[in-house]
């Protein structure tokens, strides 16, 4: 696990492409790994902790400063997967 936490920039994204994109990088990582994203997106500060609640990886909150809006979560051993067209739904 890498001490530095992993960015993924989501530029303007909606929330619906960034968890697509985010649950495919998570995919790849080692649990325990802290990942930071970055979203403009207004939705972001809400569906990212349901999301992170709905999937079994720990929501960490904003990161301050930051020179974007920018949400930490750690990601889990044990993350519980999503539909593949539905990333806010559960498998």
């Amino acid at each position: 696990m890498s001490a530095d936490p992993v960015v993924v920039d989501g530029g303007d994204r909606s929330c619906v492409r960034l968890l697509l994109e985010l649950r495919g990088r998570l995919a790849g990582l080692a649990p325990g790994t802290v990942v930071h994203l970055i979203a403009s997106d207004p939705a972001a500060p809400i569906d990212l902790p349901a999301w992170c609640h709905l999937t079994g990886h720990a929501y960490l909150g904003p990161v301050e400063p930051a020179p974007s809006p920018t949400y930490a979560l750690r990601v889990s051993a044990d993350a519980r997967p999503t539909s593949r067209e539905s990333p806010w739904r559960a498998r």
